[in-house]
């Protein structure tokens, strides 16, 4: 069961949202502090005393990172990008930032070598002597050693071999025995000091287990993520202790939202990653363990009527990236008894809704909509607007107001 705590009435919210804002005009992105602070206790009660280090990617705004990182059991980032980490640093949001994917990024990779603050608070991501190899290409061997995490493939090999792949493409290291054999090719150079082993399991992290209307592949989706969870703490504790033998970790960091409390179990784990759980986008609606409050909404007005049924939002094609469906398209949350359409969909301009409430809408309304995923939506926004309580409070920088994009 969903561990919940009583949700607002869906139209005492939408009074609440509007009247907040009535002085903005859409569109326009709001942050629910109430909510948003919500979502932060309820990963730190999931976690259950393991550190959460926060994945920026998800956030995309410097001051809610800093509001998260101020809270108890919340230590450190987890950046995108080495850009990312490096801007983050200069800003002072964090001195304890992994980037969270290998960079091919030249200019990064010299900032950082020639930043010796910066080199002590950023650690690189490499999971293949590759990546070492152009490391020393762009900044040479000879140098204060950077920091390097490991990244042990967490995805799930039903048949071995690595015949049948469940889980994301990332990682070659796959084995403990190829772990320690990369370990040890890691602390033989010069110019790089492993401290870290990192390992996402999306497979679990990011799939929800009760995807709706879906009786039979949920059941076979929960079989599966059973499986893969055994599977992987058994071979994650095994692959560390290899790794420990030949270097002084500082952390093994695994998991995401959706794998707090298995990945939290295991005992070779020191922190957790997290960071779409702060928001509630709409992929984290199907898991049954938890559910977060929806902490980011945006607003779009009514520009058209063209029947009675059916109302025209203005602009509203903020797609998710991943596989394309229905799953990445936003959806309406406010007021209920609203859908997209399926001719249309949110498109670049307009957006058509249809429903009973339509009927309801008039020229100038605000639809509230939720995005399919948690930092993207900052992608489209250069402010979020603070909304506390029933007032609005201020409004923040997204990464875009500040002139800053990673992707």
């Amino acid at each position: 069961m969903a561990h919940t705590s009583p949700q607002p009435a869906p139209e005492a919210d939408r009074a609440r949202l509007d009247r907040a804002t009535r002085d903005l005009d859409p569109p326009f992105a709001v942050v629910d502090l109430d909510a948003f602070r919500h979502n932060a206790a309820d990963l730190r009660r999931r976690a259950a005393g393991t550190p959460i280090r926060v994945a920026s990617k998800s956030v995309r705004c410097r001051d809610l990172l800093g509001r998260v990182l101020g809270t108890p059991g919340f230590e450190g980032l987890m950046a995108y990008s080495l850009a990312e980490a490096l801007w983050l640093h200069r800003e002072g949001t964090s001195d304890d930032i992994l980037v969270a994917y290998p960079t091919a990024d030249r200019a990064a990779l010299r900032a950082l070598a020639a930043d010796p603050a910066a080199a002590a608070a950023i650690t690189l991501l490499v999971d293949s002597e590759e990546h070492l190899d152009h490391v020393d290409h762009v900044v040479g061997p000879h140098r204060e050693p950077l920091r390097v995490c490991l990244e042990l493939d967490a995805a799930w090999h039903p048949i071995p071999g690595g015949i049948a792949h469940v889980g994301p493409r990332r990682s070659p290291v796959h084995t403990p025995a190829r772990a320690r054999r990369f370990a040890e090719r890691i602390v033989r150079r010069d110019g790089f000091r492993l401290v870290g082993i990192m390992a996402y399991e999306g497979q679990i992290a990011g799939l929800g287990d009760a995807p709706p209307g879906k009786p039979l592949f949920a059941s076979a989706l929960r079989w599966m993520q059973r499986r893969s969870a055994a599977e992987l703490a058994e071979r994650r504790a095994e692959a560390v202790a290899r790794v420990r033998a030949v270097a002084p970790l500082e952390f093994v960091n695994g998991g995401g939202t959706g794998s707090i409390e298995t990945t939290g179990a295991e005992r070779s784990v020191t922190e957790i990653a997290a960071g779409s759980g702060l928001i509630g986008p709409t992929l984290f609606d199907a898991y049954r363990a938890f559910r977060p409050r929806p902490a980011v909404l945006y607003a779009l007005p009514v520009v058209r009527r063209p029947s009675r049924s059916f109302a025209t939002l203005f602009t509203g094609g903020y797609i998710a990236s991943g596989p394309t469906g229905p799953s990445r398209a936003p959806s309406v949350h406010l007021p209920r008894g609203l859908k997209l359409t399926a001719a249309e969909g949110a498109g670049e301009v307009q957006t058509p809704v249809s429903g009973a409430a339509a009927r309801r809408l008039r020229i100038g309304d605000r639809v509230w909509l939720r995005h399919a995923k948690a930092g993207e939506l900052a992608e489209r926004f250069a402010q979020y607007h603070l909304v506390e309580g029933n007032q609005l409070v201020g409004a923040v920088p997204t990464y875009r107001g500040e002139g800053m994009s990673f992707g």
